[in-house]
């Protein structure tokens, strides 16, 4: 059983879920919302291989749904939508004093912790890194030394690619621990996360509920901020959520962005026009993993949407974004609206 609590009415305030106990609901009616149209955006989340699904307002549940054998108990892969996780923790490891992102990637990693030339290596610093900007091979996947090879200079080519798992190292070598201890004990304990990090093949990959999914969206709300305590600087949560270099406006600190003028997508290094999701608010941002998981915050309407489950073959998937994501607002947009 969902253990859940339902307010008599819509309650505007920003609400936050106890560690243990009851997580608020609000009904859609109170909000104003088309009962009529939650049927049909169940019957495509369904069609699409869905296996959870929740939306957020003001932090209090207004839709929980699970298909599939998938339960509030069950766990699954975040993908690179967990790229978001690890952008946290460099904030947290910087405002506690241990780095900053201006760093030289190699002050923590060591000389020549890439196959490049050290003055070339020297350049690439750790916000390169979080932009996706390093100017590394970004065609071989797993990240050895052998394959961090040059393409070009740090800072002048956006190329999205999994040498960001070298600032989970860069956490772990300024913290002097293992980065999942600095992970629970910095940010997932604060707001009860019950998740945990596993080893792929390719690269380090982050399990929760949906639930704790849900939780980490509700903090990026508040910019960083969960109940009286600021979990992640807020300075550096701002700069995360906006264009973090001009090549590609669409991309934060592994945060896309919605509502800009052109984005760039995963393995290609054409620029679109227009924005990345258009049926989506412009204000969105979100976490993206390979088969459509999916966190997306819309701070105009204090909303979090979390989406869970297999790849939904509505549309060939690249990475990180889909078309899928289109699909799914214009039903999201027949509720809220």
């Amino acid at each position: 059983m969902i253990d859940n609590q339902t307010p008599t009415n819509a309650d505007n305030s920003m609400y936050f879920p106890p560690i243990d106990g009851a997580w608020e609901t609000v009904a859609a009616s109170a909000l104003g919302w088309d009962d009529n149209a939650i049927e049909p955006l169940k019957e495509f989340l369904i069609e699409s291989n869905t296996k959870s699904f929740i939306i957020l307002v003001n932090g209090r549940i207004v839709m929980e749904e699970y298909f599939n054998g998938h339960t509030a108990a069950s766990t699954w892969q975040w993908n690179s939508a967990g790229k978001t996780l690890v952008t946290s923790m460099i904030g947290i490891a910087q405002q506690n004093q241990l780095l900053n992102i201006v760093d030289k990637a190699s002050d923590f990693l060591g000389a020549a912790w890439t196959n490049m030339p050290l003055e070339i290596e020297d350049l690439i610093q750790i916000h390169h890194l979080l932009t996706m900007t390093s100017g590394i091979d970004d065609t071989k996947q797993l990240v050895s030394k052998q394959n961090l090879t040059y393409v070009a200079d740090a800072g002048t080519r956006w190329a999205y690619g999994n040498v960001f798992q070298k600032l989970m190292d860069i956490v772990s070598a300024s913290s002097d621990q293992s980065f999942e201890d600095y992970f629970d004990l910095q940010l997932a304990d604060k707001i009860g996360m019950d998740g945990f990090w596993d080893n792929g093949l390719i690269y380090t990959i982050y399990h929760s509920t949906t639930r704790s999914m849900a939780r980490f969206g509700l903090l990026a709300l508040n910019q960083g901020k969960w109940d009286e305590e600021q979990v992640i600087d807020e300075a550096f949560f701002a700069e995360s959520i906006n264009s973090s270099q001009e090549l590609n406006p669409a991309y934060g600190y592994m945060w896309w962005l919605n509502g800009k003028s052109e984005f760039m997508v995963p393995s290609s290094q054409v620029v679109y026009p227009g924005a990345l999701v258009p049926s989506a608010p412009d204000d969105m941002f979100a976490a993206m993993g390979a088969n459509e998981q999916r966190i997306y915050v819309i701070p105009s309407k204090n909303m979090v949407v979390i989406r869970m489950g297999e790849a939904t073959n509505l549309d060939q998937a690249n990475f990180a974004v889909s078309g899928f994501d289109n699909l799914l607002w214009d039903k999201i947009n027949d509720v809220i609206n």
